[in-house]
């Protein structure tokens, strides 16, 4: 608790009497912090912060960066600009070495207000100098150095813009007329170097994204960068575990792809799933995770704890961790093929919102995640249809969703509807719908379609010491324990697979709730059982970090 006499020696207070100076002394709260710890966050609530001991740095992300754009010392302030507009912090404040810092919240700092009238007329003094910095950091635009060029419905031009934009690497998209002979997407990099119709992990590469392991062992191997799997690697890195994530394409997953998460708590205006999975990624590399892309894994031999990579990398791990997530079921229409990234489209992201841009759009399935998208896309395109094979969206769909849909003129559901026909040229051009009621075939001018309409787990490649259901989802803990493959002397823990020190979290696992607040919650569990597995195994404190090569 800070004393009288030590608030008397800050000059902001200095000339108080004695009254407010002991209202203060009880009402503050007195922080310590270690080097780099935060005091605030961008965005958090307003408060009133004053450096007593050490210096702080105020901090902003700009371009996906985090830069300090001020420092504070003894004596000095942060939060001006909150106290005095009534608005979140923003931009963060960090302990530039060992401090103390007091910080009053809008209570306190009110009803001192009321018993010093100079403190608030100070503040907003202040707060007033340094509108205009923030005012420059926030018009800061984007440095592109990565041009995408190509036509715009070009499929693969199309992949390669949602590849850069789940991997977080600032680009634009210009469009082009298609020539003869060339391929698409051009892509131009810093220093104007050219790449024609790269693969995800050339371009990977040339834009600076991990596509290799740094090391041939680790504590803690995690197979999926979706949201359960980023989350064991930020839990997994923060608890001192070296960690690597190992994705097939980009972060995100299925969630990665959705245009709205209306109920995930601590976002009480909602998140889209890309800007979570955007935050999730910088929080899992801050704390030291290794996040690789666009590596496969081909081969998990449970027995020795190793992971093969194409290419024949070879990885060791004391723990495996699978969080491969799910695939999105196909349209069962020969002809879908051609239409791929040329108007028909699996799962829906914010940066497909050109593609809706004044089109007539159709979406299948009535999912959230469905509903999701149609709510979004409302605002570009000129008109939105939902088609539902069952009776309503009631049995599938959040009722904050149907209420949603119901109050929105520009979208329009039909019930006991599929998709029985894809037309056009190079690009779709119309729909065929059947209406199941009675048997009907009309053609609809859809010309962007997004297939949302459920998925399967892909885990054919998986040993088979790995038991999984019917439908091919991994069994864990009780079910696991029932299979002929689990052969040790004890039972396995909640979410570990048949095979001992494996364990399988969110969309991949059977009976896992299919909801992303659930697949975060099974990758911080998943990291517990870890430790737990390693202490029953004796290796709790026994990391070995040399390459698998040394060993």
């Amino acid at each position: 608790m800070i004393t009288v006499e030590e608030l008397r020696g800050i000059p902001v207070f200095e000339p108080l009497p004695i009254e407010p100076l002991e209202y203060l002394s009880r009402a503050v709260e007195d922080i310590r912090l270690l080097p780099g710890e935060y005091f605030a966050h961008e965005g958090d609530d307003r408060a009133f912060f004053v450096v007593v001991e050490g210096g702080a740095e105020i901090t902003k992300l700009v371009n996906g960066d985090e830069i300090v754009i001020g420092t504070r010392t003894p004596g000095q302030f942060f939060g001006e600009v909150p106290m005095t507009l009534s608005t979140p912090f923003p931009a963060s404040g960090r302990a530039a070495g060992t401090a103390r810092i007091i910080k009053l919240d809008p209570t306190a700092f009110y009803t001192l207000g009321g018993m010093a009238p100079s403190i608030p007329a100070k503040v907003a003094a202040l707060a007033r100098s340094y509108l205009d910095d923030l005012q420059h950091w926030a018009s800061e635009q984007p440095d592109i150095e990565v041009h995408v060029y190509g036509p715009r419905q070009d499929a693969a031009t199309h992949d390669i813009a949602g590849f850069l934009t789940r991997n977080q690497v600032a680009f634009d998209v210009v469009s082009v007329e298609p020539e003869p002979g060339r391929r698409y997407p051009v892509v131009e990099l810093a220093g104007g170097r050219r790449i024609e119709a790269p693969s995800a992990r050339d371009l990977a590469g040339a834009v600076g994204l991990d596509v290799q392991p740094a090391r041939g062992a680790y504590d803690l191997i995690v197979l999926g960068a979706g949201p359960s799997g980023l989350t064991a690697a930020v839990n997994g890195a923060a608890e001192g575990l070296n960690s690597v994530v190992i994705e097939a394409l980009a972060p995100g997953g299925q969630a990665g792809t959705s245009t709205r998460i209306e109920n995930y708590t601590g976002f009480p205006f909602g998140i889209s799933g890309d800007d979570l999975a955007s935050r999730a990624l910088k929080q899992a590399k801050r704390l030291g995770a290794e996040i690789v892309v666009t590596r496969s894994v081909i081969d998990v031999r449970p027995d020795r704890h190793e992971v093969v990579l194409d290419g024949g990398d070879l990885l060791r791990a004391r723990v495996i961790v699978l969080a491969t997530g799910v695939q999105w079921r196909t349209l069962p229409l020969a002809s879908v093929g051609r239409y791929l990234g040329t108007g028909v489209y699996y799962g829906a992201a914010r940066s497909d919102s050109g593609l809706a841009q004044g089109a007539d759009i159709c979406i299948v399935g009535a999912g959230n995640s469905a509903g999701q998208a149609a709510i979004f896309f409302s605002r570009f395109a000129r008109s939105v249809t939902i088609l539902v094979r069952g009776d309503s969206l009631e049995a599938s769909m959040s009722r904050y969703l149907i209420d949603q849909i119901a109050a929105n003129d520009g979208i329009r559901v039909r019930t006991h509807s599929e998709v029985v026909g894809l037309h056009g040229d190079s690009t779709l051009e119309s729909v065929d719908v059947l209406d199941k009621d009675d048997g009907s075939t009309t053609s609809d001018p859809f010309s962007v379609v997004f297939v949302m309409i459920g998925a399967d787990a892909v885990t054919g490649w998986l040993p088979e010491k790995i038991a999984r259901d019917d439908h091919g989802f991994i069994l864990t803990g009780a079910d696991a324990a029932d299979t002929p493959q689990w052969t040790a002397d004890r039972r396995p823990f909640a979410l570990e697979t048949s095979a001992p020190g494996v364990f399988a979290i969110g969309d991949v696992r059977s009976g896992s709730v299919k909801r992303v607040a659930a697949g975060v919650g099974e990758g911080g569990m998943a990291v517990a059982f870890a430790h737990q597995y390693l202490a029953l195994e004796g290796r709790e404190d026994q990391s070995d970090p040399r390459s698998a090569d040394q060993r």
